[in-house]
């Protein structure tokens, strides 16, 4: 249900559940964090993606999420890896964003998506807190009123209201391809650069 694809320096890691809206499992987050934890030297450009053009992920598997899921551990262990990757991390999301999956796509270093993509993390009209890293992320690239628009409100955001927001970075009819196109540098050079922003 993950597929891995190394081209060069570029590995794509892509959600492939479209039957299910590339709802996640505890066993897909695992596999997710273990491929960006043993990222090799030769990978200067980790790109994020999910199979089908409607949904990007839809967060957490419903049957999983009642058996606990929701409060995993195994969320920030991935957006954790993510963040701490030395290579560029790029979401390309094809879909829309939902859930516990933005945790993810806010670890990466930016975020392309289609035009049809909306954005919204129902953990208050569910009962769950978001995962502790998220809402700091989230307040990073929005500011703190947003944020809370977004995770105690419930707000739904298209992507015109999300690249206003500064919530993702760039809207394009293929985000896979573009974020394909960021692949610039050496791995070393690149992780030497992103090191030097804070």
């Amino acid at each position: 249900m993950i597929r891995a694809e190394q081209d060069g320096s570029i590995l794509t890691l892509t959600i492939d559940r479209a039957d299910k809206a590339n709802s996640l499992t505890e066993a897909m987050l695992t596999e997710l964090a273990d491929h960006v934890l043993g990222l090799g030297s030769d990978v200067g450009l980790l790109i994020l993606t999910g199979a089908g053009d409607k949904v990007f992920s839809a967060g957490a598997d419903l049957e999983a999420a009642k058996a606990g899921l929701a409060i995993s551990p195994a969320w920030e262990r991935l957006s954790g890896a993510i963040a701490a990757a030395p290579c560029l991390s790029v979401a390309a999301l094809n879909g829309t964003l939902a859930g516990g999956a933005f945790g993810m796509a806010l670890a990466c270093d930016m975020r392309l998506a289609v035009a049809h993509a909306n954005f919204f993390y129902p953990v208050a009209k569910l009962g769950f807190l978001p995962q502790p890293s998220d809402p700091v992320r989230m307040a990073r690239l929005i500011g703190p009123a947003r944020a809370k628009l977004i995770l105690a409100a419930g707000a739904r955001l298209t992507a015109e209201e999300a690249l206003a927001f500064g919530l993702i970075d760039r809207i394009d009819s293929d985000p896979l391809a573009a974020a394909r196109a960021l692949a610039v540098g050496a791995p070393d050079h690149v992780a030497a650069i992103k090191a030097m922003v804070p």
